[in-house]
């Protein structure tokens, strides 16, 4: 996997004139890879790293930066969005790259970037934390004269050696978290919990009360990688099920989480057709839950949870990255459940059961098999634990970290 530079220096948000201040941090490679020229969206949910890759990848000498989480910046370009367009034009020689952080903030300024991308030779990097919102706002997505990337929290790969199963699965892996002791880290995942519904919910006018959606998350947290059930969430915050539906699209707007939905093809079982909802990192998914004072305990079916969310958080990040254009789906029927169904270009089926077990026995796989049966060609995994590398059948039995690197 090609690795772009990483965050050597964490930026972060202080009370002067700059929102960042610098603090020596480990440099942890990120394996996104930016195009080097061309003009690109950066989107990613708050804290995943966005400012601190964009202030290492670029060097402040030749780019010219806009900090729409400044209130002074957002307040002068949306009173003056062509105000923008003009400092552009004035810019000197030596600038060939011009960052907005958080476009989504003024997307008006895109219409500048779309005429600006014709009229200069500058390479436009645009951060967000909304996709969705910039779309469903109608703004100007500039008809694909800019590419788009994803950054999500840190991946194994590129912890490397300073990776731990048990911490992961208690804090997630937010950069910030692997610089800061356990009640720090408590203390900064529960006040992004907070500042998320205050500054990406609240102060966007996404939602009309606060209160109902407040506890709604509490319940979509406590039931992550659950088959969603969206009368029942319903009837917990007392709000109708279409209300629950427009608050998950407000979970995948701000990218804080997706649904992962059922696979419904080439089979001729009756299949559970509800998606699952998956939080974008296991740390501020337990923060919502207000459960970070219950560790994981190995051998509990809280942990077999989490374990199942991390190695899905992990396939999808990693796919984000190599974007070789695979699917994921679960399966679930009558005969059992398959954690993930990934459909691969040019490969079959994979189908992969996750077990936290550290010891893998064949009768624990029966349904994996049987459900593989009827999609014909496919391939079968069981990642888990379990340090052996074993072949059950049909089924490759393998360490989670090998079966990351085959699938």
């Amino acid at each position: 996997m090609a690795l772009s530079k990483g965050s050597g220096q964490c930026l972060r948000k202080s009370g002067g004139s700059s929102r960042f201040s610098t603090k020596i941090r480990r440099v942890f490679p990120r394996s996104i890879i930016l195009p080097e020229k061309r003009s690109f969206f950066l989107f990613g949910a708050r804290g995943t790293g966005k400012s601190t890759l964009i202030h290492q990848r670029f060097p402040r000498q030749t780019t010219w930066f806009v900090d729409l989480l400044s209130a002074s910046q957002e307040d002068a370009y949306s009173r003056d969005p062509d105000l923008f367009y003009r400092q552009v034009l004035q810019l000197g020689p030596a600038i060939d790259t011009v960052v907005i952080d958080e476009v989504q903030k003024v997307p008006k300024l895109l219409d500048s970037v779309h005429r600006l991308i014709f009229e200069t030779s500058l390479q436009f990097v645009l951060t967000g934390s909304s996709a969705r919102r910039l779309r469903r706002g109608a703004a100007n997505m500039l008809a694909g004269r800019a590419f788009e990337r994803s950054l999500h929290p840190l991946t194994c790969s590129e912890v490397g050696d300073a990776f731990d199963l048990d911490r992961v699965l208690s804090w997630g892996s937010l950069p910030e978290v692997f610089a800061l002791n356990s009640t720090d880290r408590r203390e900064y995942l529960e006040v992004y919990a907070r500042t998320y519904l205050k500054e990406e919910v609240w102060a966007e006018h996404l939602i009309r009360q606060l209160e109902p959606f407040r506890k709604f998350l509490e319940v979509a947290a406590q039931q992550a990688g659950q088959p969603v059930n969206y009368a029942r969430i319903a009837r917990d915050v007392g709000v109708d099920g279409k209300t629950v539906k427009e608050y998950f699209q407000i979970l995948e707007d701000t990218l804080v989480g997706f649904l992962l939905e059922p696979f419904l093809g080439s089979t001729r079982k009756r299949v559970h057709k509800a998606p699952k909802f998956f939080f974008f990192d296991i740390g501020v998914s337990r923060a919502l839950a207000h459960q970070m004072h219950a560790p994981p305990i190995a051998s509990t079916s809280y942990y077999g949870d989490l374990f199942e969310q991390f190695l899905v958080l992990e396939m999808l990040r990693q796919e984000a990255y190599l974007r070789k254009g695979y699917r994921f789906y679960y399966l679930s029927d009558e005969r059992g459940e398959v954690d993930l169904v990934i459909e691969r270009p040019g490969q079959p089926h994979a189908l992969v059961e996750i077990k936290s077990t550290i010891e893998i026995r064949p009768d624990k796989l029966r349904s994996l098999a049987s459900m593989g049966r009827s999609l014909e060609g496919c391939e079968m995994f069981c990642l888990s634990r379990d340090p052996r590398s074993q072949r059950m059948g049909s089924i490759q039995a393998l360490p989670w970290q090998q079966g990351l690197r085959e699938i």
